[in-house]
């Protein structure tokens, strides 16, 4: 006999627990089912963790500039096990969060694998190898992804490494080649770097973070090559092979030119796979695009009845946030509401290497392509009071507006603290604010704001401190 509820969510990452969060709080007798950990990969094996690792990252690298602050600080150094173990402690007092969560609304959680049999229909296979069937009139497909291999060389987790593997080092790399130079390869390359490795990054496209504002891919690039890094774009990998002491890389540099060099240790970062084999939707007739990921409407449905994705199993951004709201917009639109459709260009992408990333909406190159005549502003981070007094001086803002209605087009910072900055730009886009407004407001002084405030001026031939 089959458990019978009102929605069943198939993986519980932030947009599958969001999901049964949102069912439960609108009535709904909930379940989820998840195979591994609650929370999923984000909050167990990504987003979480490598942050706990950046964090310890930054302050390692402060402590190495003590003297910039007038500070005194001797015989430094970084214990890479006991850095692992201190992002493995977040990452499961976050998961025991997640469980209590579960408990809290009342969700009945299902430990194993699950699989959709047909309209409604869902069967979970335990480790011990019983099954359970459930059913549903509702079911979210939150099953995720996974990182990409290179062809040719799969990660085995001593010298090919994912993310994954990159959280839970075998030992510290001394000599270190990321392949990929999106958020989760720039991220892992400064944490690395930072922690003493020599690093190379390698992008086959012209420049790094290749999705942000052309101004920050630059001056990303510069800084990155100023803390010891060695950058190659527009470059290939030719030939690649793993041994038991390390990895050799022919690289193709821009120019051409090929060069082979040793390395300890390869990061791949080429992008994700979505999660959805052996998951009974060839079956159910569900609709995929060209790149395998699950094809939905404005309110995440499939288009088989009832059946609903979110998340990285379906159309970029693949970023935790975007999948969480995903979760609230499905199941609202289930219970008969009328959610409002996700705007990407409304969607912040934020990037935690040293210096901060962070941007929303559209580029200056993609809001050109688009037609539009642009008022474009920048504020440098040396501009700035506060910037200066943490010694964060490195950095800028930059703002583009549709010059004839004024709207806020797009926001792209580099810099310190800027992850957190990105939501006030966020917010004034979802808002449709002008210019006007982001004028008319008052930023508090002295803080990193300000330069949000200042960019916005310059914009318009206004700025005050430049």
């Amino acid at each position: 006999m089959a458990e019978t509820y009102d929605l069943i969510v198939l993986g519980s990452g932030p947009g599958g627990y969001v999901a049964a969060i949102r069912g439960a709080q609108l009535g709904m007798k909930v379940a989820i089912v998840e195979r591994e950990l609650l929370g999923g990969i984000c909050l167990n094996w990504g987003c979480i963790p490598t942050k706990a690792l950046l964090r310890s990252a930054e302050i390692y690298h402060y402590m190495q500039h003590a003297k910039d602050y007038g500070l005194a600080a001797e015989k430094i150094s970084a214990d890479i096990e006991a850095v692992v173990k201190r992002s493995r402690g977040v990452a499961k007092q976050l998961n025991q969060g997640v469980t209590h969560l579960m408990k809290k609304n009342k969700i009945t959680v299902h430990m194993g694998t699950g699989k959709l049999t047909g309209k409604g229909k869902l069967s979970v296979t335990a480790a011990d190898g019983k099954a359970t069937e459930l059913e549903a009139k509702n079911i979210i497909v939150a099953t995720g992804a996974r990182a990409r291999d290179l062809p040719g060389l799969p990660a085995d987790g001593k010298r090919v490494w994912t993310y994954r593997h990159a959280m839970t080092p075998p030992e510290m790399p001394s000599k270190l080649l990321v392949i990929g130079s999106g958020a989760i390869g720039i991220e892992f390359a400064s944490f690395y770097n930072d922690m003493g490795a020599e690093v190379t990054v390698v992008e086959m496209m012209d420049r790094i973070v290749p999705v942000e504002d052309a101004d920050v891919s630059a001056f990303l690039e510069k800084s990155l090559t100023k803390q010891g890094m060695k950058i190659l774009t527009g470059a290939k990998i030719d030939k690649i092979a793993a041994s038991a002491s390390g990895v050799t890389a022919t690289i193709t540099a821009k120019d051409g030119a090929a060069a082979t060099a040793e390395y300890s240790h390869v990061i791949v970062a080429i992008g994700i796979v979505p999660n959805t084999e052996d998951l009974g939707l060839k079956e159910l007739g569900v609709t995929l695009n060209d790149r395998g990921f699950l094809v939905t409407d404005p309110t995440c449905k499939t288009n088989v009845d009832g059946l609903y994705a979110i998340g990285d199993i379906t159309a970029p951004p693949w970023l935790a946030h975007k999948a969480s709201h995903e979760g609230v917009i499905a199941v609202e639109a289930i219970n008969g509401g009328h959610p409002h459709a996700m705007d990407p260009l409304n969607i912040p992408g934020c990037t935690y290497c040293h210096p901060q990333i962070a941007s929303v909406g559209l580029t200056e190159a993609k809001a050109r392509e688009a037609g539009y005549e642009l008022k474009v502003g920048t504020f440098p981070f040396i501009g700035n009071g506060k910037a200066i007094a943490l010694g964060e001086a490195e950095g800028f803002i930059k703002t583009v507006f549709d010059a004839k209605t004024g709207e806020l087009l797009g926001a792209h910072m580099i810099g310190a603290e800027v992850t957190e900055l990105i939501q006030g730009y966020t917010i004034g886009k979802t808002l449709e604010t002008t210019e006007a407004e982001l004028m008319e407001t008052v930023f508090p002084h002295p803080t990193l704001s300000e330069m949000m405030h200042e960019s916005v001026l310059a914009a318009y031939g206004r700025q005050l401190h430049m």
